[in-house]
């Protein structure tokens, strides 16, 4: 049993913004504690619950870990975080806030690779060229492995991408990306196309529930009460 419910928002950007809306919205306004800038703040309406501003990535492993009850991130992020993600996490609503595509892209030259089954075929025969797999730049790992054993492509190694991997082809670090994107304007300045079937997930801000949150059934219905204002 916990002290208090706790809701994690965005800490910084434009999804932040959008949040803060939204709550008002539900006539939940939320109030900063102490500093305006401070990292954890209340509904004036409701005593047992406590908000905290996390990063998207902090809140998905929150609610992985069940420290938070009601988070507000990427669907993206919880996906990759958590691999059972749709038997802990329950996904209230999808908000309409910040829509990407995580997806799987070549190179243009690649002119006779359209699909996930071309990428396989290609595959193979860079490894009896190269006599090495062919390197797929991500900072979607799990994504990534779930997607291309899917589609039954198999001969690839992910590089983990902590920079702007988009430029991994050109700078010869790569030769593939997944990678998120929302208009395919960064994909194609960089001479990289998607795939066919290359989407792997169609994101966006998520309000998002941890499915056993070890409350009472009071603050059950509290938690309940929150999430149905908010979903509107």
């Amino acid at each position: 049993m916990t002290e208090k419910i706790i809701i994690a928002v965005p800490s910084k950007g434009r999804l932040m913004e959008q949040t803060a809306d939204m709550f008002i919205s539900a006539g939940l306004p939320i109030e900063r504690s102490g500093h305006e800038r401070g990292y954890f703040g209340q509904l004036s309406e409701f005593d047992d619950v406590e908000v905290r501003f996390l990063s998207a990535s902090e809140i998905a492993r929150n609610l992985d870990s069940g420290t938070v009850h009601i988070g507000i991130t990427g669907e993206d992020l919880l996906r990759e975080t958590i691999p059972d993600c749709d038997e802990k996490i329950a996904i209230e609503k999808r908000l309409g806030i910040g829509p990407a595509d995580v997806v799987v892209a070549v190179p243009e030259s690649w002119l006779d690779v359209a699909t996930m089954a071309d990428l396989e075929e290609v595959s193979l025969e860079f490894r009896r060229k190269n006599k090495r797999r062919l390197r797929v730049a991500t900072k979607y790992v799990n994504l990534t492995r779930q997607y291309f054993a899917l589609k039954g492509v198999t001969g690839y190694q992910t590089i983990e991408s902590l920079g702007a991997t988009e430029g991994a082809p050109a700078a010869g670090t790569a030769e593939i990306i997944v990678d998120i994107t929302s208009t395919g304007s960064t994909l194609r300045a960089n001479n990289l196309k998607i795939l066919d079937d290359g989407i792997i997930l169609k994101s966006q801000a998520v309000l998002a529930t941890a499915k056993n949150p070890g409350l009472t059934p009071e603050q059950s219905n509290v938690l309940r009460s929150v999430v149905d204002r908010l979903r509107g």
